[in-house]
Order: C-alpha cells, then sequence, then structure tokens
C-alpha cells in the first residue's frame, strides 16, 4: 500500500468508479454488450406467460371470466413468496431452471385439459412458474448489471412481457378463425396459443445453465475468484482492472458488512444448521419491518407495485376484447383486432423505457405516465358516460374513446410497466436482497389477482365509473412516487443504504463498523488503482 503522499486528495472509491463507468442509454448496452446479451436472454422469463389472454378472454360470463383469469394470479404471488429463499439458496441461475420446470408442468396440464379443473389446476401451477420467473429474472438483471445501464438491463424484462403480449394478441387473432367463430370453433383455437409458451420456456431454461451466476451471489457464498471472474468477462476487462476491483471490493465490503451485522443480532443462528439458517431467514424476514431504513424500502417496494396494479392496464390487457366492445366496435374479430393494436403501441412504448431510463431517472418517468394514464381514464369515463347507451349514432365518439385506451397502453408501456420493476429489483441490501424482491412482488401478484377479480363486475355494473376508479389510482401513484420514492438512478446496489437513509435507517456504530471494512478492503484509491490485498480479494472465505 503506499503512503500518504500517494494517496490521490479527496478522492474514494465511489469517485473512482464514477469517473471509469461507460455511458447509459443505448450506447451503454453497446459498450457493455456481454451483459446487456445475458440479460436478453434472461428476459425470455417475461415473454413466456403471455399467451394467456385469449383463453380467457373468449369467457363471457364475468364470475367464470374473473377467476380463469386471476387464478394465474394466485399461484404467481405464491410463486414470488418462496421465491425469495430459494433464489438466495440455490443461486439465482438455477431457481430460473426450477422456474421453466414448474411453468412447463402448468402449460402442458393447460394444454391437454379435458376439464375446467384441469385447466384451473394448470392455470394455477403455471402461476407458481411466473410469479417466481417475474421476481427472480430482475434479480439477475440487476446483480449483473453495471450501475449506469442497469434500469435498462432490469427494464428488459418488461419489454419481452410486452413483446409476448404484441405476439399473443396476433396469433390469438389468427388461431380465432380455426374451426369458425361461432358455436363451431375448434378447442385447437385456445389449445395452440397455450402450447406455444413451451418453446421460449424450454430455450430459456437450457440455455441459462450456461449463462454466468450472479457475481454478488457468488461473494455472499465466498466464491469470491468467480465472481471478480464473472465481472471481468461481463466488463470485458481485466480481473485486476480499477473498474472490477472497485466493484468487487464494494459487493465484498457491503456483503461482509452485513455479516458482521448479522453476527452481532444473532449469535444463536450462526452455526451453520439447517434449523438455525431457517430461523435466521425467517428473522431477517422480520428485520424488514423493524428496521427503519428496511421498511422504508418494503414500503416503497409493496406501494409501488400496488399503484402499478391499480392503473387498470390488467383491466386493459386482459379484457380488452370487453372493453372495445363496450366502446362500440361489434365482433369478436374486431375488438381482438382493436386488442392488438394496445399490444403494438404499448410494446414500442417499452423500448424509449429500455434506453433512456438511466438517463432520465426513475421519478419522472413514473410520475409523468401516472399522470397521462390517469387522463387517458377520465377521458374514457366521460365519453363513455355520455354516449355508451348510443355507441352506434356517436362511432367518432367510440373510436376516440379507444385511441385514449391506446394512448393509456403507451404510457404504462414507457413508465409503471418497466420503471416499477426497476425500482424494487435495485433498492435491497445483498442480504435480504432475495426475501425483499419477493415481498415488494408479491404485492404485484396479490394486487393483480384482486384486480381481475372485481374488474368483470366493475366493467358489468359501474361501467363508466371503472375508469374513475382506476384513473383516481393512476393520479394517487404519481403523487406517492413525487413525493416519497427517492430517485435511484446511477447508483450502485450497495449505495442504496446511503439513499435510504444511513443517518436513520444505520446506527453510528454501523456506519464506523462499514467504514472500518472500507479501510480493510482497501477502498481507498491511490495513483495505481485500489489500495486491496490480494487475500481480500482472491478467494477467502466469506
Amino acid at each position: 500500500m503506499g503512503g500518504d503522499s500517494d494517496i490521490v486528495a479527496n478522492e474514494t472509491a465511489l469517485t473512482r468508479r464514477q469517473n471509469l463507468a461507460g455511458p447509459s442509454g443505448w450506447a451503454g448496452l453497446v459498450h457493455n454488450r456481454r451483459v446487456f446479451a445475458v440479460s436478453v436472454f434472461a428476459s425470455l422469463g417475461g415473454f413466456m406467460h403471455s399467451f394467456d389472454t385469449r383463453m380467457a378472454s373468449a369467457v363471457n360470463d364475468p364470475g367464470t371470466k374473473g377467476w380463469l383469469v386471476s387464478i394465474l394470479e394466485l399461484g404467481a404471488w405464491f410463486g414470488v413468496l418462496v421465491t425469495g429463499p430459494l433464489a438466495d439458496r440455490l443461486s439465482r441461475k438455477y431457481t430460473i431452471v426450477l422456474a421453466v420446470v414448474v411453468f412447463c408442468v402448468g402449460v402442458i396440464v393447460q394444454t391437454a385439459a379435458m376439464a375446467p379443473p384441469s385447466i384451473y389446476g394448470g392455470r394455477f401451477v403455471t402461476g407458481l412458474g411466473v410469479g417466481s420467473l417475474s421476481m427472480v429474472v430482475p434479480l439477475y438483471n440487476a446483480e449483473i448489471a453495471p450501475p449506469e445501464v442497469r434500469g435498462s438491463l432490469v427494464a428488459l424484462q418488461q419489454l419481452a412481457i410486452t413483446f409476448g403480449i404484441m405476439v399473443s394478441f396476433w396469433i390469438d387473432y389468427g388461431t380465432n378463425y380455426i374451426g369458425g367463430t361461432g358455436e363451431g370453433q375448434h378447442e385447437a383455437a385456445w389449445r395452440i396459443p397455450l402450447a406455444l409458451q413451451l418453446i421460449p420456456a424450454v430455450i430459456l431454461g437450457v440455455g441459462i445453465l450456461f449463462m454466468p451466476f450472479s457475481p454478488r451471489w457468488l461473494v455472499n457464498n465466498g466464491r469470491n475468484d468467480e465472481a471478480v471472474v464473472v465481472l471481468s468477462k461481463a466488463r470485458v476487462m481485466p480481473p485486476d482492472s480499477d473498474l472490477v476491483q472497485i466493484e468487487f471490493l464494494e459487493i465484498r465490503a457491503q456483503h461482509l458488512f452485513e455479516k458482521e451485522t448479522s453476527e452481532l443480532r444473532f449469535p444463536q443462528f450462526q452455526d451453520g444448521s439447517f434449523l438455525s439458517n431457517f430461523k435466521l431467514g425467517l428473522y431477517q424476514y422480520w428485520s424488514l419491518l423493524r428496521n427503519r431504513s428496511l421498511l422504508y424500502r418494503v414500503a416503497t417496494g409493496t406501494l409501488t407495485m400496488f399503484f402499478q396494479q391499480w392503473t387498470g392496464v390488467n383491466a386493459i390487457l386482459y379484457y380488452a376484447p370487453s372493453i372495445f366492445s363496450k366502446l362500440g366496435l361489434q365482433g369478436n374479430a374486431t375488438s381482438l383486432l382493436a386488442t392488438g393494436v394496445v399490444g403494438i403501441v404499448m410494446f414500442l412504448a417499452t423500448i424509449p423505457a429500455v434506453l433512456w431510463v438511466d438517463k432520465l431517472g426513475r421519478k419522472p418517468v413514473l410520475v409523468s405516465g401516472a399522470f397521462l394514464m390517469a387522463t387517458c381514464h377520465i377521458i374514457v369515463a366521460i365519453l363513455t358516460g355520455l354516449f355508451s347507451n348510443d355507441w352506434q349514432s356517436h362511432v367518432a365518439a367510440g373510436w376516440v374513446a379507444c385511441a385514449f385506451v391506446w394512448i393509456f397502453a403507451i404510457a404504462f408501456g414507457y413508465s409503471w410497466g418497466p420503471c416499477a420493476w426497476v425500482l424494487i429489483a435495485e433498492i435491497w441490501p445483498l442480504s435480504v436482497r432475495g426475501k425483499g424482491i419477493s415481498i415488494a412482488a408479491s404485492s404485484n401478484w396479490m394486487n393483480n389477482f384482486i384486480d381481475q377479480q372485481v374488474t368483470p363486475a366493475m366493467l358489468e355494473h359501474l361501467k363508466f365509473g371503472t375508469f374513475v376508479f382506476f384513473g383516481a389510482f393512476s393520479l394517487m401513484g404519481g403523487l406517492f412516487v413525487l413525493f416519497f420514492v427517492p430517485e435511484t438512478k446511477n447508483l450502485t446496489l450497495e449505495e442504496m443504504d446511503e439513499l435510504f437513509g444511513s443517518s436513520s435507517g444505520l446506527a453510528a456504530t454501523d456506519r464506523d463498523r462499514l467504514d472500518a471494512i472500507n479501510r480493510r478492503l482497501g477502498l481507498v484509491i491511490d495513483e495505481k488503482g485500489p489500495t486491496a490485498s490480494h487475500d481480500e480479494t482472491g478467494s477467502g472465505s466469506a
């Protein structure tokens, strides 16, 4: 280690890393093309479950339709809750494999179903896999991404979802004609879209085995040499380069701090036995509510997902044919055609989010999207209230209402669709990251489930009041982000502790202990780079 004269005055590892970081946006994705490719592949998980819309949309009874749609969300809620501990234990990569297997079982049961109970059961099992993937894929992408493009890479999950929605709508439109569109319609009209889900699932399940482990998961499990290799390959830089070493040391410092904190707070659960690890996991869940900084993150994550679902987006996606029919479009094919436009515009609108979310930040994107969605809902409500009794005489008004449904899809596509997942994937400390994301994602799926239960009845009985209801929640979501959610762009996952209140969330002794770890690891930059010793950057024990 160099003497005091060798230390660059007032330059910290954070400043050094920021100076070495690459660009964001499209240039950043090209610069980090290897990580970009891995994240694109992992995001097949978002594409996989997008073919469920057609079968539910074809059901006319509101009660049956509500359960047929929402049973998948109920399965996803349960799946995402159990995925947190699995992601920490099995690794992010192998949890994706497990989720794919469960997903495929559910799809096969649905596709081969000969009676309603099999369809419901298959959709629940499919939901288990969908929920697991919805949590672990953003987690995996967030942990392999450099800060300057993390938002873009996590947003790829939502881009894949919207691409799947777009493709599925047009597949549904085509298969809708198999055997005719009336009573004689062949059952292949709904079996084929379901079976097609197996193709991306098998590709993801096999291909992810050849992808790298998350470097943060490797550090958390004492595999430090492997973590450095993964970071080196992901950043396309030598293992001893400043940027790779600083990022590794920051990850390791956060891990050591959390490990020492756990040892101090829960010394009785440190013997490594299964029972102790299980009890420690329960206490870590409990710590999310007891620690002020973590509780702030729990509130941020769960409420963000709450408002995402109550924007009414899934009412638009799952019940679009019914909505367009109520807005004056006649015939199943016509409503599906109009619904297909929703898929197209939502997919296209998500592309700018992937490219610009790391430049613009999370807050302006979320707030603007919420206010635009609220405006669309209110306009559709007004038009529906005025003309729904006689759409045939007000065709232009009906098409204007349809246009604002499409604008709503654009607003959601560039804002709450991708950015909500970006936010919940990046705000947690390493030791509870899997558990924290699972709680936030479970809020998404439980509210999704409730939403699907009530929406058919709302459309049937509240009519234009349905759009007023969702417009009000869209507005409240924008205000929540504006006043209560901090900006997280361009920060490392390890810097989130500072953002979510180190002065109020970390006691002074904790702050001193973290500073001591940083000094011990050499997170001070001299003219030659990090001053960490070989022992600290090598395969030392966790």
